[in-house]
């Protein structure tokens, strides 16, 4: 009868077991599931359409969404949209570490997002003001109080205009390929020409790339090409390229301009260069920092994202960020070879130019200096 009993027990008890691991595997596998589930949605974003008082914006959310700290949003060049401009550059690696502690919101201007469905030929598309004033909307639609602007080209022109009319909202720019200069008659008439004699495509390739990296048709030069001329939205990047044809000049002044720290960059052979250095010349010397970028052609964000993103990490280290930060083994390797001379010549000029070669390199930028980096 005892044995029966304990027979009967040691049944009873095998299923119980097998019932939870089961449970456990099941809870294990749905935890990982939904972490993996998760780590796919950040990484592809959040896709939203957000209503303006000017239209509808089509903006992208990578992050946590906490407003602990400013967001960085970016704004991309005509051609590009929010993904063929800055993906390659918030993918990098060593971008990571500033991924991961700030909420990334990518602004497509209206009707340049991926699968933008073309717009009717009655259709009057919004100036370059009127979109930069569409950005209020998005940083309520997220409830953030504060940015760091991300503009390349026709973004940064935008991201301008937004921080010169929103100073409060803006902690910080970085401004790559900036024109702060209305199109003037020889301009104006070059671009007639142009449309003339070349095609919508080539046009926008001119503005995009150095005439280098046009000669040597790159691989780079050929994908955007491509991608370009066989975008369903054409119309649509015709339209925001003839708006930014039209701007109006920034006038920028040093004393009122930005109330922010600013960091401009451009390549030392993009079709910007000249307004670029002259952009840097009119700003307040106290908050500016411009890098010229070596070998980095039209679009630095694409060409050189390690050296973008080490510039960029300084930046917001120089804003109070990251400060417990590690530097790069690059970084490290030039501290030691430079730390000396740039205090000794840190006082005899507020704007100052450093090589970036075999014997020396760049330090932090401050934002309580103009610092002129060719690197």
């Amino acid at each position: 009868m005892t044995t029966e009993m304990q027979e009967i027990a040691i049944t009873e008890e095998k299923p119980l077991l097998t019932d939870q691991a089961e449970a456990k595997t099941s809870l294990c596998l749905s935890s990982q599931d939904a972490e993996l589930a998760a780590r796919i949605l950040l990484d592809q974003g959040q896709e939203h359409s957000i209503e303006t008082p000017h239209g509808v914006l089509h903006v992208t959310l990578h992050g946590t969404r906490t407003t602990r700290r400013p967001a960085i949003l970016t704004f991309h060049d005509v051609g590009l949209d929010n993904k063929s401009c800055f993906s390659p550059l918030f993918k990098f690696e060593e971008m990571q570490e500033i991924v991961k502690n700030f909420t990334l919101i990518h602004v497509d201007a209206p009707g340049q997002e991926e699968g933008a469905a073309p717009y009717p030929a009655s259709y009057q598309y919004p100036s370059m003001d009127t979109i930069a004033e569409m950005i209020p909307s998005v940083l309520q639609f997220f409830n953030f109080r504060t940015v760091i602007g991300v503009g390349v080209g026709v973004g940064a022109y935008i991201l301008s205009k937004f921080a010169m009319a929103n100073p409060d909202s803006v902690e910080g720019l970085v401004l790559v390929n900036i024109d702060p200069n209305a199109r003037g008659w020889i301009d104006w008439a070059a671009q007639k020409l142009s449309s003339v004699t070349s095609s919508l495509t080539e046009q926008i390739l001119s503005h995009l790339f150095s005439q280098e990296e046009l000669s040597s048709n790159s691989d780079l030069v050929q994908s955007h090409r491509e991608r370009i001329s066989k975008a369903p939205n054409l119309v649509n990047i015709e339209l925001l390229w003839k708006t930014y044809n039209s701007r109006r000049d920034l006038n920028i002044d040093r004393s009122t301009s930005f109330k922010c720290p600013v960091m401009l960059v451009v390549g030392d052979q993009a079709p910007y260069e000249e307004a670029a250095v002259e952009c840097n010349s009119k700003m307040d010397p106290t908050t500016t920092s411009f890098l010229k970028m070596a070998d980095a052609g039209g679009l630095p964000q694409l060409t050189q994202p390690a050296k973008l993103t080490e510039a960029f990490k300084y930046f917001i280290q120089g804003m109070g960020y990251m400060a417990s930060s590690c530097m790069t083994r690059l970084s490290r390797s030039r501290t030691t070879s430079l730390s000396s001379s740039y205090s000794m010549e840190g006082s005899r000029s507020r704007s100052r130019t450093l090589s970036q070669g075999s014997q020396g390199g760049q330090m932090p930028p401050s934002p309580s200096q103009t610092m002129e980096v060719s690197c």
